[in-house]
């Protein structure tokens, strides 16, 4: 269903004079529960955070240094705007197609003896906050470099943290990170140095007052005006907001972002709730942006394969690309990605022909591109031409006239302003040729399924590929996948590529590095990893050596969602999660410890009806659901393996 967006601020009180003797400006969720406080201490703009009455972040420092003056010290608050934020919108590749959502909003001016003013935006929800500044005009002054930023985190003594560390610059294969594929520390505690002591990648994950309230911090909203930010490591009781390395992207581009003004920067969003649930279930991300273009046209979303993720760079060529076509299409997938190397192995005149090929067999063709080459070392082609709108503009009319339909751009450079143009230019573009985009190697969507229509999803997390390159990641398969749904899934879509029914990776399915989860498993991270294309990592020897019926799940699976439930779990260790499709449910379930976890959970279904159940190591069962069998199937069913899963669909 297609909806006009409806956004309606209801203006209570502007402009109102205070001072600081007036004490603490209170904003409240429109439920009450979680409230911010916005004040003044000691010449310093500084907020502060509970929920329920508990701590969640406690005084807090605000405020930018900017290169025309110092605006966190030394500071008096001047006036205040409170407003009403009523929106509702759809948007069918996130969690949850039908939003509405209610904020208090604030706007806290501050100034200082010289006349510079500044503005804190503060939007409450329910469950969430929005925190940005708004920066006018300083006299004369048009445009700003903000050198740093004074926003701080600081959460209460005892509270740990799923966090993974930000990589330093320019290491790694070819040079390319960093890329946000780091692997997680669990329940560890505040007073550390992150791995290589450049801080942590957003989102962030925190247990406060030994999980009687949790909270999710990230940011959203971030376009070509501004860069992308991360947490410092944690120093002097708190974490700030860290911007870019200045080596990233070889150097190139300032580390820290301008713009004209009057400006604003990117949302930080803090996510609370007393379960874990109401954390992994917001939508603030998507709340606070608002599209930055329109189309005449959308993504056909679906699904899809490719063949280099178990046949790797020899599969480049024609014949193995219309054998994955002829896969693709036995399956009834509507997508195969031609990977890297194309360009030498295959040639624009065969991508003609597998296009035309494709159509035949009702199978779309998504071409692989590298972001660029000169912030890395990477050969892989075709390169240095999405870098520049001269060569890009004609690449799409090419791909446009020939039929291709998305691209999938890889090797990114960093988290500069930089290459945050770099991203939106290459959406716009693409939006022009009527081509839809995936980014790889890349940095963490931030709002950008509603900013950008074309929009498809990103991977930013230790995706697939990694299974294949290192028997590590199959060990730590299972408990990376009970993660996502909590942190990097919970804040925007994730391009992940799994789903391997094959149990080894390799062509052959007898070497290489061993998958030790099970078939139901890859079922399941069908529905956790929340994607609106999904790309599986299948080969055509399944279609004989892997069970039917899991072949069928995943031709059947949807890859859009209208709502999500997390109904249990706790990340490392388990996760239980309903997605709805229409009126149809699927719960999906995997275990990553090394013991067999009973599931106690309320299921989402509302009516009796029959539900399909699927266990590791038994055939799928059909079973008509009334008040006992779903008593049963809570106190003695739902038992799920060590590496293992569960998944129900029924309705």
């Amino acid at each position: 269903m297609n909806r006009k967006t409806l956004a309606t601020f209801a203006l209570m009180s502007l402009a109102i004079e205070v001072s600081a003797q007036d004490g603490a400006v209170m904003t409240q969720s429109p439920d009450g529960r979680l409230v911010v406080a916005t004040y003044v201490d000691g010449g310093r703009p500084t907020y502060a955070v509970t929920y329920d009455g508990r701590t969640v972040i406690e005084p807090s420092r605000l405020g930018i240094v900017a290169d025309f003056g110092d605006l966190t010290t030394g500071m008096t608050m001047d006036s205040i705007a409170e407003m009403r934020w009523e929106d509702a919108y759809t948007l069918d590749k996130i969690k949850k197609s039908d939003v509405s959502f209610e904020a208090n909003r604030t706007l806290v001016w501050f100034s200082n003896k010289q006349g510079l003013r500044l503005c804190v935006d503060m939007a409450v929800e329910d469950n969430s906050i929005g925190i940005r500044y708004q920066i006018p005009r300083q006299g004369e002054t048009g445009s700003v470099r903000v050198m740093s930023e004074a926003t701080e985190f600081r959460f209460p003594q005892g509270t740990t943290t799923f966090l993974t560390p930000q990589s330093e610059a320019m290491i790694g294969w070819k040079r390319t990170k960093p890329s946000y594929e780091e692997e997680y520390d669990l329940d560890a505690p505040m007073d550390r140095v992150s791995k290589f002591g450049k801080g942590f990648t957003f989102p962030c994950l925190f247990k406060v007052d030994g999980g009687k309230a949790w909270a999710l911090l990230s940011e959203t909203g971030v376009t070509g005006r501004y860069c992308a930010s991360h947490l410092s490591d944690y120093a002097d009781g708190a974490y700030k907001i860290a911007y870019p390395m200045p080596e990233e992207n070889n150097g190139n581009g300032t580390a820290e972002p301008a713009m004209s003004l009057p400006g604003e920067t990117p949302w930080r969003t803090i996510s609370v709730g007393s379960d874990l649930g109401t954390v992994a279930e917001q939508t603030i991300t998507w709340d606070l942006v608002s599209p930055q273009y329109a189309t005449n046209w959308k993504p056909a979303y679906g699904k899809g394969t490719w063949s280099w993720i178990l046949w790797q760079d020899g599969s480049i060529n024609k014949d193995d690309q219309k054998t994955y076509i002829d896969f693709a299409k036995e399956l009834g997938f509507n997508y195969v990605l031609v990977d890297n190397w194309w360009d030498t192995n295959i040639g624009r005149d065969g991508v003609e022909e597998l296009v035309r090929y494709g159509k035949q067999k009702g199978v779309d063709i998504v071409m692989w591109y590298s972001s660029s080459g000169y912030w890395n070392d990477i050969v892989q082609g075709p390169t240095n031409i999405m870098d520049r709108g001269i060569t890009r503009k004609k690449e799409m009319r090419w791909l446009k006239r020939i039929g291709v339909k998305g691209i999938k751009v890889d090797f990114f450079g960093g988290d500069k302003q930089e290459t945050m143009r770099l991203y939106e230019d290459i959406l716009s573009d693409a939006a022009d040729a009527g081509l839809f985009v995936i980014f790889h190697g890349a940095t963490m969507p931030r709002g950008w399924e509603r900013m950008y229509p074309n929009y498809v999803g990103s991977e930013a997390v230790l995706a697939s590929e990694n299974l294949i390159f290192d028997q590590h990641h199959c060990d730590i398969e299972a408990m990376s996948a009970t993660l996502h749904p909590f942190i990097r899934n919970a804040a925007g879509c994730m391009e992940y590529g799994g789903s391997f029914l094959n149990r080894h990776m390799s062509k052959d399915n007898k070497s290489g590095n061993k998958r030790l989860t099970s078939q139901v498993f890859s079922l399941a991270t069908a529905v956790l990893f929340q994607n609106p294309m999904q790309f599986f990592a299948l080969a055509p020897n399944n279609l004989e050596d892997a069970p039917k019926e899991c072949l069928d799940f995943l031709r059947e699976v949807p890859t859009t969602w209208d709502e999500t439930k997390i109904l249990g779990g706790y990340p490392g260790k388990y996760v239980v999660l309903a997605r709805r499709s229409g009126d149809t449910w699927y719960v999906a379930a995997v275990n990553g410890t090394d013991k067999i976890i009973d599931i106690n959970i309320t299921l989402p279904f509302e009516t009796d009806g029959t539900i399909s159940l699927y266990e590791d190591g038994k055939s799928i069962e059909e079973v008509r659901l009334t008040n006992e069998t779903k008593a049963q199937m809570v106190k003695k069913r739902l038992s799920v393996k060590p590496n293992g899963g569960l998944v129900m669909v029924g309705k």
